[in-house]
């Protein structure tokens, strides 16, 4: 299994563009530097040039040194000139992104302070935009680049058993499809939830029920890896609510939140497909009533801290009970989501996906520009980088896969790690902790 690892701010933009600009400053002095020390030359080189005899090879040698440093001034220039519009392309490519927020929330003073500041970066830097919008373009259409190569290579094998014409067609076929709805999940944008979104269709009726945790731990996780090891797994338990008493008496609660579970398109088991196709068009699944009933049930109102923690169906669920759940959401981490939410300053947003997960790819990428708070970061590894017809199992979005990656996150020494793993240490000082597991089933039980 692959184990390249890449933590990132999330988005498009994984770029410090302060760095570029203070990089780009340094180009400049050493070049003026450099600058300097070649008029000093000049002067010496006339002084040697007026003796011929004596000093004619030492005034070749500066004449050569003398052009080098003129060369390497002008290089400087076009290398500190070149990262500047670097950074005013990021920059436009996080102000387009904020500017749509902003436009999509009615926020009409946003709107305009973002284009003052936008006009003013496009004055300095004429062809910044165009370049901006190029690069969303590509993120948009070319980011599922692991799950194209394995489509194409898988296609040409199965078509390889009916000769090699049919090896080039089946390659670029299935290749061609994996692009297309890479493509179309992009541009359409479903998989990105922006703060104003809220779901339709309240109101399904679930019944709960109790169940002994397969997960008997009762003290606070202490990573990802933790966090993903208390899942709901194969058992009855779909949703797993931890509330924790804290020294002062205020309380924070976790909620755990399973994938998909059933394969079925309505049914008893609210963890189906049909839950899936509701959450992903924005309406209220019966899950997702299942989770809010059991955050209730254990005891959470609106207001308190929430740790919000879903896999696949369940970051779905996680993602809207951050945007719109009531709860002051602290801690946002999904692993393997198929939408992006951005939730804000006030939420640590992690982000766990295997590029290699279909399942990930109706997220489109994800959004532009980083979400959630200072701090939020995304996890990306492919799981499996070769191709073959296991691929059709979907290995990468399993639960254990994920954890899998959480191990390899948590033992990285990332700092941005290191903000999360905060929030399990202070959870740990909890004097009390409460566990329950519900099993839920779709309908008022009657």
């Amino acid at each position: 299994m692959g184990s390249d690892l890449e933590i990132i701010g999330g988005g498009a933009v994984a770029v410090d563009t302060v760095t570029l600009r203070e990089t780009a400053g340094r180009f400049l002095a050493a070049g003026n530097e450099l600058e300097d020390v070649r008029h000093r030359l000049g002067a010496l080189q006339n002084m040697l040039f007026g003796e011929p005899v004596v000093a004619g090879e030492a005034a070749s040698a500066a004449s050569v040194l003398g052009n080098r440093l003129a060369e390497t001034f002008d290089g400087a220039q076009r290398i500190a000139a070149a990262l500047r519009e670097a950074a005013a392309i990021y920059e436009l490519v996080e102000l387009n992104a904020e500017h749509r927020a902003a436009v999509l929330a009615g926020d009409r003073d946003a709107v305009s302070r973002i284009d003052v500041v936008r006009d003013a970066l496009m004055a300095r830097h004429p062809d910044a935009f165009a370049a901006a919008v190029g690069t969303e373009l590509e993120r948009t259409v070319m980011w599922p680049s692991d799950l194209q190569r394995q489509a194409t290579e898988l296609g040409y094998a199965a078509g390889d058993l009916f000769g090699f014409p049919a090896a080039v067609v089946g390659g670029v076929a299935l290749g061609g499809l994996t692009l297309a709805a890479g493509a179309l999940a992009g541009i359409g944008g479903q998989g990105r939830l922006a703060p104003g979104v809220r779901l339709t269709h309240r109101g399904e009726p679930v019944t709960l029920r109790p169940v002994a945790s397969a997960a008997t731990s009762t003290v606070a996780p202490t990573g990802l890896r933790s966090v993903a090891q208390r899942m709901p797994g194969d058992g009855e338990a779909r949703v797993r609510v931890e509330r924790y008493t804290m020294p002062d008496g205020s309380r924070q609660f976790a909620v755990y939140v399973a994938g998909t579970r059933s394969s079925a398109v309505g049914g008893a088991d609210a963890w189906d497909n049909l839950s899936n196709a509701e959450l992903y068009a924005g309406r209220a699944s019966a899950s997702y009533e299942a989770t809010e009933a059991a955050l209730a049930a254990a005891g959470a109102r609106p207001g308190d801290v929430l740790h919000a923690f879903g896999h696949s169906q369940g970051a779905m669920i996680t993602a809207h009970l951050a945007l719109e759940g009531g709860y002051d959401t602290r801690t946002l981490v999904s692993f393997g989501s198929p939408v992006e939410a951005d939730v804000g300053s006030g939420t640590l947003s992690v982000a766990v996906r295997h590029t290699d997960d279909p399942v990930v790819a109706l997220a489109g990428g994800g959004d532009v520009a980083p979400v959630g708070s200072p701090g939020s970061f995304v996890v990306e590894r492919e799981f499996d980088p070769e191709s073959g017809a296991h691929d059709l199992a979907v290995a990468p979005h399993r639960m254990a896969a994920y954890a899998e990656t959480a191990a390899l996150a948590d033992a990285s020494g990332d700092p941005r790690v290191a903000n999360v793993q905060a929030v399990f240490a202070d959870l740990s000082g909890a004097v009390e902790v409460d566990v329950v597991e519900y099993a839920v089933a779709r309908g008022d039980g009657g």
